[in-house]
């Protein structure tokens, strides 16, 4: 079969003016409450996209923790090649693809770091295994083997055995402040449904909705 033969009709429903409520998280956390009782697999999971110092965008997938008014959260290691990145450029691109329920949800902004409180107290939420591997892994940087990394990993659960796993001074967060966000609902005869809120630049910061064509 030729790629350019695969297609499928979109059916499950389609999304109107009337179904938007005036603050974008509030249909994002029915969009994700639904994802995640569909069973998806990791309806957290988002695609990062983050652009070099020569223009070049980066895409990773990563997982979200918090979302809320203020913006959306996710955890990682600051001399990563997305924390390099977005220490020159800080902004990015968020996109949820859940596909089975016919959906994508994709958001333009701006990351800060996080405070150090909060860093801490999501890390100290974490199983103690993650927490070795944060200390274990300098993420991006090259690897002789594997071998070398679950070395450094089994050393480190040797050395925190009987104690706290201290936060890294490498390791912390990001609070994505939202510019746009976008919800795509599938559509019939490919008349897909998309809406754009947009952040108002004044005062108010209140948002703009925009019907889009597919």
């Amino acid at each position: 079969m030729e790629l350019s033969d695969i297609r499928r009709d979109y059916t499950q429903g389609g999304l109107r003016r009337h179904d938007l409520p005036e603050q974008p998280e509030q249909l994002f956390s029915t969009w994700l409450d639904q994802a995640i009782e569909a069973k998806l697999t990791d309806p957290t999971a988002m695609t990062v996209a983050t652009v070099d110092a020569h223009g070049q965008p980066y895409q990773r997938i990563v997982l979200l923790k918090h979302f809320d008014k203020d913006g959306f959260v996710f955890y990682t290691n600051l001399g990563s090649r997305k924390a390099i990145q977005l220490a020159d450029n800080s902004k990015i691109s968020l996109h949820f693809p859940w596909h089975p329920l016919e959906r994508q949800v994709h958001i333009t902004g701006c990351a800060e770091k996080l405070s150090k409180m909060e860093v801490l107290k999501y890390f100290s939420s974490r199983p103690k295994e993650s927490q070795i591997a944060a200390w274990a892994s300098k993420q991006s940087s090259r690897l002789s083997a594997r071998q070398a990394l679950e070395s450094k990993f089994f050393e480190l659960k040797e050395k925190f055995a009987k104690g706290e796993v201290p936060v890294p001074t490498f390791w912390g967060g990001y609070r994505v402040k939202i510019d746009t966000i976008e919800f795509w609902q599938g559509g019939a005869n490919r008349l897909h449904d998309r809406f754009l809120y947009t952040r108002k630049q004044d005062e108010s910061q209140q948002w703009e909705i925009e019907r889009l064509a597919p």
